[in-house]
């Protein structure tokens, strides 16, 4: 792993910060920083983030406004949440604020490697690769260097992860992809057991793409094998289509 790569660890808990260091050390190197929340803040402004693990639960401060706040200068960073909350509205909206994963706590050390590793790997992949791919489909236009999405003429205002899902799969469209599928190409993970992110994404995504999301026309399931985003409904200005 290249020095330059850097990650961000936020955490007040000093036994958990170090555990969660080893393992990034025993991936990346030593390149890593430990802070609280009111640290974090003055820390991103003067270097580069290229991996954030981010504990919820601060005494200094919301983590999920620092979520937020992150998301908000930086749309591709990989974002781990750790949290001790039981309650999944957290975790949601922390995946809403653009978050990639979360990991409760207690956890053990197997499955909090593999995340990191996951999200090392997918972060290393965005730095590696050449200028995205806009898209043209019928009624959806994707301007990923701008980080803008248009369907049916209005703007879509989503997550960096909804917004890396829907350009996945207007770049493949009519293609199946299963869970796993988009796992390992959108968020980087080559391994099953976290298919509980895949499900929450792409709800979402079609509460804001489509006109009836307990029935979608654009983001298709495919019983059995995965999801696919079909073409046709792209190419009429389907009256419903319009409330969305």
């Amino acid at each position: 792993m290249s020095p330059a790569f850097h990650t961000l660890i936020v955490e007040d808990d000093p036994d958990i910060a170090r555990l969660v260091a080893l393992q990034v050390d025993s991936l990346q190197g030593s390149h890593h920083h430990v802070s609280q929340l009111g640290h974090a803040q003055a820390y991103c402004e003067q270097h580069p983030i290229h991996l954030l693990i981010l504990d919820l639960s601060l005494p200094d401060g919301d983590g999920l406004a620092f979520c937020r706040r992150f998301r908000g200068r930086d749309e591709t960073t990989p974002i781990l949440m750790l949290t001790a909350r039981s309650d999944e509205v957290d975790r949601v909206l922390g995946l809403e604020l653009g978050a990639d994963d979360y990991l409760s706590k207690p956890f053990g050390l197997a499955e909090l490697k593999a995340r990191i590793k996951a999200l090392i790997r997918r972060a290393s992949h965005i730095h590696a690769q050449p200028s995205p791919t806009t898209v043209s489909l019928g009624q959806l236009n994707i301007d990923p260097k701008k980080h803008q999405a248009w369907l049916f003429q209005k703007e879509l205002h989503l997550t960096a992860k909804e917004f890396e899902l829907l350009h996945f799969l207007a770049r493949h469209p009519g293609e199946v992809f299963s869970r796993l599928d988009l796992l390992e190409q959108v968020w980087g993970i080559e391994h099953d057991g976290y298919e509980h992110t895949v499900n929450s994404h792409l709800n979402r995504l079609r509460n804001k793409v489509e006109a009836d999301p307990a029935n979608p026309r654009l983001l298709e399931t495919v019983w059995g094998v995965g999801y696919k985003l079909n073409a046709d409904a792209l190419q009429a200005k389907l009256s419903e289509a319009e409330n969305t």
